[in-house]
């Protein structure tokens, strides 16, 4: 590479190699061992759509088979391979200002086959829609970003309750129902048992409301910064009075808000007021609830703010905006590593798919991270490299694999012939359905 460019394929090559191999021992086989080398390949590739189909034809497979197999039927430990992810980011992102973040994101999917999916809201959507949803846990810091954690979301009635759909999706027995609340407490119990280093806690509504998650989080010392719905109650005055926040907001003095960025946004930083106001101070914690104002629209955002020690506003300011970054990582995520491009139904298949889009993502965000150290400030005319500009270098210098004509043409006669049999199928199906209805 040219001076001044902190491109080092060969350095990139030792890191993604490095990634695989730290997983490779929770493979029984050596065949699936190397499907999931050339899954990850393919989810960090140029391949449009991260289908079992596109991702063979890519690793030069004559069929998807051996892709099909590594998410459903080979044998290695998901949760393991999890694990791996998690450690691998922090080997490399954890700090100890980090801050652990919960949030859903929404799959759109077609029928009623899928496990877990059923007529819901999504915020993917913006709406109520077909679709699964599932609750992820990242984890930021100064130095980047990585979700470590999932759980697919399993609705009472319409799965949990009904033995057959789970026996059909493969749900295994010992899962039941648990909230989203109750899943994002399992993933951050996990965390911190792990010794993952973080002081704080943060995510949307949802979770700010579950009194369970609070407690939790404060008997572990661990604080938060949740938000909550702006009929949220609080006491104040030395438990005088109790007050919805949205009147207590109304009660503020203008000269008491404060201007503040809770971290830099794609447009410049993301400058609000705030303000905060203390709610309890004992032996041991210290609350607060902290109220963000759109500066133009005058919007107004409360959070729930505890913590075992006394902190600045700043720190809960910044602990506030690192909500977003979940929010960018499912983007990134789903546009750079197919996080929602899987046509598994099972319960098997999601989690496995799911954690190497995970673990592709992880390989994004070391190199970004190295990539950064490196340059460090020497270049103050660029800005460091992004995730989306390193999987573009990556596949580049790295990924590119030359498939020879015939390859290209034996996969578009394959998708051709599997399309036929699968319209003849439907057909068949429904001529069947059509011959046994009773005439009229």
């Amino acid at each position: 590479m040219a001076a001044g460019h902190s491109v080092n394929p060969a350095g990139w090559r030792v890191i993604l190699d490095a990634a695989v191999a730290r997983v490779a021992g929770r493979f029984a086989r050596a065949e699936p061992r190397r499907s999931m080398a050339a899954f990850v390949e393919g989810l960090l590739s140029m391949v449009e759509r991260k289908t079992c189909w596109s991702l063979a034809e890519r690793a030069g497979h004559a069929d998807p088979q051996a892709m099909q197999r590594l998410l459903r039927t080979a044998v290695w430990d998901v949760d393991a391979v999890r694990d791996d992810v998690r450690a691998l980011l922090m080997e490399h992102v954890g700090h100890p200002d980090g801050v652990l973040v919960t949030d859903e994101t929404g799959f759109l999917k077609k029928g009623v086959g899928s496990v877990g999916v059923q007529r819901q809201y999504t915020g993917t959507a913006g709406r109520v829609e077909n679709s699964q949803v599932g609750v992820f846990l990242a984890y930021a810091s100064p130095l980047g970003r990585g979700l470590i954690d999932r759980r697919l979301y399993l609705p009472e009635t319409t799965w949990c309750d009904r033995p057959a759909r789970r026996t059909a999706a493969g749900v295994p027995d010992e899962v039941g129902f648990a909230t989203k609340p109750a899943l994002a407490r399992q993933m951050i119990t996990a965390a911190v048992d792990a010794g993952v280093p973080a002081r704080w806690v943060t995510g949307d509504e949802v979770y700010g409301a579950d009194p369970g998650l609070r407690a939790e989080l404060e008997q572990r010392g661990v604080g938060y910064v949740l938000a909550v719905g702006c009929d949220r109650r609080v006491t104040v005055n030395d438990g005088r009075t109790i007050v919805r926040v949205d009147d207590l907001a109304d009660r503020i003095p203008t000269r008491e808000w404060q201007l503040r960025s809770c971290g830099p946004g794609a447009k410049g930083p993301r400058d609000y007021l705030w303000a905060w106001i203390t709610t309890a101070t004992s032996h041991g914690e210290h609350r607060w609830l902290l109220i963000r104002r759109n500066r133009t629209t005058g919007e107004l955002a409360f959070y729930l703010c505890w913590s075992a020690k006394p902190v600045p506003l700043h720190t809960l300011v910044t602990v506030a905006g690192s909500r977003w970054s979940i929010e960018e990582l499912f983007q990134t995520g789903k546009g750079q590593v197919g996080l929602d491009h899987y046509q598994v139904r099972g319960w098997t298949g999601w989690h496995r798919f799911i954690t190497l889009a995970m673990l592709a993502l992880a390989v994004l965000t070391v190199l970004a991270a190295t990539s950064a150290a490196e340059q460090g400030d020497s270049d103050p005319q660029t800005i460091p490299l992004t995730v989306a500009e390193i999987r573009r270098l990556l596949n580049a210098f790295v990924l590119a694999l030359p498939l020879p004509p015939e390859h290209t043409l034996n996969w578009s006669y394959w998708r051709r012939t599997s399309q036929a049999r699968a319209r003849r199928s439907h057909y068949q199906r429904r001529l069947s359905h059509h011959a046994s209805r009773p005439a009229k």
